[in-house]
């Protein structure tokens, strides 16, 4: 039967409209990268001042109150004013609708620290805005807290865990154990992960929350961190190349490490202690920062990137997060303690939001 001469002409051009219209969201969010982004690196580029940022109100959105800078007193806002442009393309603008409709069904888990927690709750806040008015859950069960956008299905998860490798309490006290992770039939139930750690491994005195190491059935009192870190990352690399996580349901995603701006040198200002009174980011004219890449950084890139029996994908964010020596709460945080290890939000963790964006549609 031809269809076409059983429609009159009105008919099929509306019918003609209707498809258009149904398939433009996912032309017209593709088409905000360049011509080929598959070949792009979304992760060397510049910040430039974009007076349509910041992304959300953040007196709208429930923050933790160390991330909350506005709320507490931040007098300026030009750090909220810009956005990341990779050389060569552009990152797709942040639709929250459709992050839910192609994550209909889905659950998200990012896994690690409070540095986790930033990520986390800057992506909450994205979609809280773009989404207002539909039902929305919050739920809480020990280390995890989970934001559940009931009209979509979709669940935006954090799970807290200092080193991802476990800490137990024995008989000696409490031991870092850097064979082993208990928590992965957790993690494994999940359809996208995001990994992060560094911030503990380097914490000594009464910060530290072990006691012992163990590594190889041998237990000591302490050892060289970065070897410690190194140890911890490749059995979480054993666990994700285990039977245990599936491929073809998890994509994993581990979040580079995030910069410190506690030494001045490092942006060419030897006279600045910690991050307070910067306001703008650092410029550079090549994709060198002055301070170098972290160690720790080294280190992640060498397990992420060696050889793997499963897919990993890292976002690569410590050299566009190094040039934001404004992006972080210094004193504007509820304990008015100096804080340049996290970051204001709203601020800077939306565009490590947009680059998990940009990946998982790169991935479709």
């Amino acid at each position: 039967m031809d269809l076409g001469k059983l429609m009159t002409p009105n008919i099929f051009i509306f019918v003609l409209i209707t498809m258009f219209m149904f398939f433009l969201p996912s032309f017209s969010i593709l088409n905000q990268t360049s011509v080929n982004p598959r070949v792009c690196n979304f992760y060397v580029g510049n910040w430039v001042y974009d007076e349509s940022y910041p992304l959300f109100d953040s007196s709208k959105c429930s923050i933790r109150k160390e991330f909350d800078c506005l709320k507490f007193g931040r007098p300026d806002h030009q750090y909220l004013k810009y956005r990341w442009q990779p050389h060569g393309c552009n990152l797709p603008r942040f639709d929250g609708k459709d992050f839910l409709t192609r994550m209909k069904g889905k659950k998200i888990m990012f896994v690690g620290d409070s540095v986790s927690d930033n990520h986390w709750q800057s992506l909450v806040c994205l979609l809280n805005q773009a989404v207002g008015g539909s039902r929305i859950r919050t739920a809480t069960s020990n280390s995890t807290t989970s934001v559940i956008y009931q009209d979509y299905g979709v669940t935006i998860s954090i799970f807290l865990t200092h080193y991802l490798v476990d800490i137990e309490n024995e008989k000696i006290g409490r031991v870092l154990k850097l064979d082993s992770i208990k928590d992965g039939e957790i993690w494994k139930q999940q359809d996208v992960l995001i990994f992060n750690t560094w911030l503990w491994w380097y914490r000594s005195g009464p910060k530290q929350p072990w006691d012992y190491i163990e590594s190889g059935g041998k237990v000591v009192k302490d050892m060289d961190r970065m070897v410690a870190f190194h140890r911890g990352l490749d059995t979480w690399k054993k666990w994700v190349e285990s039977p245990a996580l599936n491929p073809a349901k998890t994509k994993v995603f581990f979040q580079g490490v995030s910069p410190f701006h506690y030494h001045g040198e490092e942006w060419n200002e030897p006279a600045a202690t910690d991050c307070s009174k910067q306001t703008a980011p650092f410029i550079s004219g090549t994709i060198i920062y002055p301070g170098g890449e972290p160690l720790a950084s080294k280190v992640l890139k060498a397990v992420v990137k060696s050889e793997s029996t499963k897919p990993i994908h890292l976002l690569d964010i410590t050299y566009l997060s190094q040039l934001r020596k404004d992006g972080h709460p210094s004193k504007y945080n509820e304990f008015r303690g100096m804080d340049c290890t996290h970051w204001c939000v709203a601020g800077v963790p939306e565009t490590w939001n947009l680059l998990l964006y940009a990946e998982l549609l790169r991935l479709q």
